[in-house]
This record gives structure tokens, C-alpha cells and sequence, in this order.
């Protein structure tokens, strides 16, 4: 079973070096590619002003933060919820930075949350896949054709809702390479029987290449390669 969590906070500045903390962490699992509904969300106290260029970016609120719980309080069962999963973030430099000053201020020795978990950033991946493009995620949203009309201020849950739909696009193709898993997935009856062909079948037709299909072909693998940075797979 493959367990990935998709993570995006939302904090009262760009730097923990300078206090700055986090205000809200949104959650969203997956489980073998398949959104569970088994979210995290919380908004926190940071007990520090937010920069008005942050409330410009998410529209939080000191007033609204007043009565929310601080980090302390959650660390424990967000910590339990997070154990072991793949953490999907994009730009995981900058989530995985405050989440780790977080767990530093605690003064519990609780280490870094790579300990805990395997970390993938999503814009090293988008970035891999879309070199010399914009890769942000309202970008990958119109390249994937994902809806985010509903996103006018940044928010950590919806960011992580937005990035998971992202996430699987983008890495998406079949879940199996065994045909008879998909079958039995949905209810079908797998045939072991042995079957073989007709020993007087007459011989498969064997259709060659044109010219122009093989320049092509030699042309395709040439830009394949070009692409990715690295020789194409060819065979004689």
C-alpha cells in the first residue's frame, strides 16, 4: 500500500531564521493514487504579527488566528498523521523548513520531519518534466487543464487540493502493468487457461519500414532526446 500525503502551509512571513511561523497546515491523503478523504487541516496561533505582504498572498487574519491553537497543542497528532506517508509539497524547501523550526521551538528533540517521512517536491518534478518552463502551480494547473477559478487567495488546503489533482496528471498512467490486477479490480474472472495457436496457421505477414518512415522514426528518437538531455532508446 502506498500512502502519500499532499501538504502546503500558509506562515506570517518567508523566513523561520527571522520568528517567522506557521498559521495553517492542510493535509490531503492519498492512498495507491485514490484520494481517501482522510484530510488535516488547522489554522494556528503563531503568537507574532503577520507581514501585510503574507495577508496580501492569503488573506489570514491576526484577529482571526486569536482564538486557534498553538502548534504545541497539534504537533503530536500531526506528527502521528504524517508518520511514514510520502509528503508531496511543491517547493518542499520552503514547507519543510518551517515545519522542521516548528518541531526545533518544541525543544523535544523531535528531529526533522524527513526523519519521519519520504519528501518529494513536486516543482523538482514539474521542473524535470518542463524544463525552461514556468512550473508554478497555477501553471501546471492550466498545462494539466486542472480548475482553479475557485483560487483567488492562496490557502493551505486548497493549495494542497489543487496540487494533488496536479500531482496525479502529471504523473499519471496505469496503475498496473499486470492486466489480470485490473481485472480482478473490477469483479472480472481471470483465465489461467493455456492457449495455442494452430500449428497449419499460415505465416504472420512481416511489413517493413518505408524510407520515410524510418527517417521519421530517427527524427522522433532525435527530438526525444533532445528533450529530456539524455540519448533515446534505440535498438538495431
Amino acid at each position: 500500500m502506498s500512502r502519500q500525503i499532499v501538504l502546503d502551509t500558509e506562515t506570517t512571513g518567508l523566513e523561520p531564521a527571522e520568528g517567522h511561523r506557521i498559521i495553517e497546515i492542510g493535509c490531503i491523503e492519498m492512498i495507491d493514487r485514490r484520494l481517501t478523504g482522510n484530510n488535516f487541516h488547522q489554522y494556528l496561533q503563531p503568537d507574532r504579527e503577520i507581514d501585510a505582504g503574507a495577508i496580501e498572498v492569503h488573506g489570514i487574519s491576526n484577529e482571526f488566528l486569536a482564538d486557534k491553537p498553538r502548534f504545541a497543542e497539534i504537533a503530536s497528532r500531526l506528527l502521528d498523521y504524517l508518520r511514514d506517508a510520502e509528503l508531496i509539497i511543491h517547493n518542499a524547501a520552503f514547507d519543510v523548513g518551517f515545519i522542521n523550526h516548528e518541531f526545533s521551538l518544541l525543544g523535544q528533540g523531535l528531529g526533522r520531519i524527513d526523519d519521519y517521512c519520504q519528501v518529494t517536491d513536486s516543482l523538482a518534478l514539474a521542473r524535470k518534466k518542463h524544463p525552461g518552463q514556468r512550473n508554478s502551480l497555477d501553471a501546471l494547473c492550466k498545462r494539466y487543464e486542472v480548475n482553479n477559478s475557485h483560487r483567488d487567495l492562496h490557502g493551505a488546503l486548497l493549495d494542497a487540493e489543487i496540487l494533488a489533482e496536479v500531482y496525479l496528471a502529471m504523473t499519471g498512467g496505469q496503475k498496473s502493468l499486470l492486466l489480470h490486477e485490473d481485472e480482478q479490480e473490477y469483479g472480472q474472472p481471470k483465465d489461467t487457461a493455456i492457449r495455442r495457436l494452430p500449428q497449419n496457421r499460415p505465416p504472420l505477414p512481416v511489413i517493413k519500414a518505408t524510407a520515410a518512415e524510418l527517417l521519421a522514426h530517427e527524427q522522433r528518437l532525435q527530438a526525444i532526446a533532445k528533450a529530456s538531455g539524455r540519448p533515446a532508446l534505440q535498438w538495431d
